[in-house]
């Protein structure tokens, strides 16, 4: 994901690479941060913040939960702007994320990707014209190596759904299904999760009735579509000091 975000970066006209952050210990720090590309954009990769954010206004993340709150405590503190693609944060998490909202501008959401938004769009619509009488099921699935299950944006799927038929998912989720578990609670979103090889990410959300189902799905071929959507949310926060936006705001959704 790093190197998709520095392609889309350095091909951008209207952006400039500042820098590129690695853990410590990476075999690539120190090295050119685009070098990959066959085209050195003189920025080495760095693991100490204020090296790596020097001259930045932006920060692009998409890491890991205890990393990127790290990241945002620095940010918030400097004035860098940031775009968080980062997903499987607690409650608390999600508050420090709220609470830095007050110092800096922040975009947060579980995809990046445009179409993966449009989806949730279309999951609102279609919720609320089948509230009563399908069962909702969501099925993701993603690479051996993803850390957190169901996927950010399975769980964004399910709130979304939620709130669009006046539930609250914390009280209707159903995470696991196994042995006798009795007739299916006509009012539970279900979830699915495979993990396995290099999927990207597939999400699918079933609304299955008496006699029909309906399948909505989004398929990620290539991690490009989150870099160009994370360009779109720096544009945005363009002309905003503080506070903490989504992907609807970017993409005027609402």
């Amino acid at each position: 994901m790093g190197r998709m975000l520095i392609e889309a970066v350095q091909a951008a006209p209207d952006m400039t690479l500042a820098g590129a952050l690695d853990v410590p210990g990476a075999p690539g720090l120190g090295t050119d941060a685009a070098a990959f590309l066959g085209k050195p954009a003189g920025v080495a990769i760095e693991s100490d913040l204020a090296k790596g954010l020097a001259g930045a206004q932006f920060l692009i993340d998409f890491t890991r939960p205890e990393g990127t709150l790290e990241h945002l405590q620095y940010c918030a503190e400097h004035g860098i702007k940031v775009i968080i693609g980062t997903t499987g944060f607690d409650e608390a998490g999600k508050a420090a994320i709220a609470a830095a909202a007050q110092k800096t501008a922040i975009v947060f959401a579980p995809n990046m990707s445009v179409g993966v938004n449009v989806t949730l769009k279309l999951l609102e619509f279609a919720a609320k014209q089948m509230a009563t009488g399908y069962d909702i099921e969501i099925i993701e699935a993603h690479h051996r190596h993803k850390v957190d299950a169901p996927s950010g944006t399975a769980l964004k799927m399910g709130e979304v759904i939620a709130d669009a038929v006046g539930r609250d998912l914390k009280e209707c989720a159903v995470y696991a299904r196994e042995g006798v578990t009795g007739p299916r609670d006509p009012s539970s979103i279900g979830f699915a999760t495979v993990r396995g090889g290099d999927i990207i990410g597939d999400h699918t959300v079933l609304f299955a009735g008496d006699g029909e189902r309906i399948e909505i799905s989004h398929k990620s071929s290539s991690r490009v579509s989150y870099a160009h959507g994370s360009l779109r949310a720096a544009r945005f926060l363009a002309d905003k000091s503080t506070g903490l936006y989504d992907m609807y705001d970017v993409l005027n959704l609402k």
